[in-house]
């Protein structure tokens, strides 16, 4: 992303934050002691810190509700923490379940969502209670229509969720359009953006418009495609590389991995050009709308430009070397890495790639 406008930022409450998310966290006990340190490794809290790099000033808790909030002023950052670490619990837990486990996962998820004063059943999988006592706190702060959004939004993320699972259970291999039309919902990045508008009340016509909604588009590809080309190798290695879209270019085109990667980074560039290119086409609803819109569109930019940079600085996808990664833009291809599929719920194997790397010089 050499050319694009929006420059790394980090919040710099990310410290205190990372550190109260990784506590609530923990008190789930979600996951083994090893896959654990695994999960940490890939510092969820940094992408959230990049990604919201002004939530604790401007973007703010309305007045109305910042009085029940010991810090409002990091309020936003810490739903967008516990937003992200939920988005990748939910991939760990499912990745390795059939399409009629996921799909009864998602309603146990669509259900906290919807009663999230409702204590959860004893004995269900955790993810509802981690979803439910997320979208707890984000409801104290959030608007009617950011609420519904996101609502819409994550609801069609899982429901994609479902669909790969399905595609995994029958092998299925899809062509480049047919894989982003399920990514798309599965890269869950629509409902991310909602954290934009918490204190918002972007009207449908606005939210909705085709110009918008194109746009939106426009930064979900982006952060698919820079997702899927640091992913690859974590997912050829783990076994799950078929949902992933260099897997869908090889497929389609015969390219061998050097030669998709090198198509979807020529895609990137179309797209960059495109979103920067439609900015200027956004009609104007008012002073007010306009206003918020803007902020709303700007914060998305800015999102593509922190999935790039998490996906180097945190270990989730190149273990400590990916700022080594970053700058040489070579990557050694990891052995198999030997996963339990069959370990499931709280046992699941979250792959730890340095002991991948480890394996690979051995």
């Amino acid at each position: 992303m050499a050319k694009w406008p929006w420059s790394r930022r980090i919040n710099p409450h990310y410290e205190q934050i990372k550190a109260e998310a990784d506590q609530w966290f923990r008190k789930f006990d979600a996951l083994t002691s090893q896959s654990l340190r695994a999960f940490e490794k890939c510092d969820f809290a940094r992408l959230a810190a990049l990604a919201y790099p002004d939530a604790s000033r401007g973007i703010v808790l309305r007045h109305d509700v910042a009085c029940r909030h010991p810090n409002p002023h990091t309020e936003q950052l810490r739903i967008a923490c516990e937003l992200i670490v939920v988005y990748f619990i939910v991939d760990e837990y499912t990745d390795v379940e059939d399409s009629t486990v996921t799909a009864e996962v998602v309603e146990i998820i669509i259900d906290a969502l919807k009663c999230p004063s409702k204590p959860r059943p004893t004995g269900e999988v955790v993810l509802g209670e981690i979803v439910r006592q997320f979208w707890s706190r984000a409801i104290k702060s959030a608007s009617l229509t950011s609420q519904r959004h996101f609502i819409d939004d994550y609801v069609a993320y899982l429901r994609g969720v479902v669909v790969e699972a399905t595609d995994r259970d029958k092998g299925t291999r899809r062509n480049i359009q047919e894989y982003l039309e399920v990514r798309r919902l599965t890269v869950g990045v629509q409902s991310a953006f909602v954290i934009f508008e918490l204190d918002m009340d972007l009207p449908d016509e606005a939210y909705y418009h085709p110009t918008v909604v194109e746009l939106i588009n426009c930064i979900t590809e982006l952060v698919i495609i820079d997702n899927d080309m640091a992913s690859y190798n974590r997912e050829q290695a783990t076994g799950d590389k078929n949902h992933n879209l260099i897997s869908a270019i090889m497929h389609e085109t015969g390219l061998d991995s050097s030669g998709a990667m090198s198509r979807a980074a020529s895609y990137h560039a179309e797209i960059e050009t495109k979103f920067i290119d439609g900015l200027s086409k956004v009609p104007s609803w008012g002073p007010l709308i306009d206003s918020q819109l803007k902020r709303y569109l700007h914060g998305m930019a800015n999102w593509a430009r922190a999935n790039y940079c998490w996906s180097y600085e945190s270990q989730r996808y190149f273990g400590n070397k990916g700022l080594d990664v970053q700058k040489s833009r070579m990557i050694p291809l990891l052995p198999r890495a030997e996963r339990d599929v069959t370990l499931r719920g709280r046992g699941v194997v979250v792959v730890d790639i340095d002991i991948c790397m480890s394996a690979r010089v051995a």
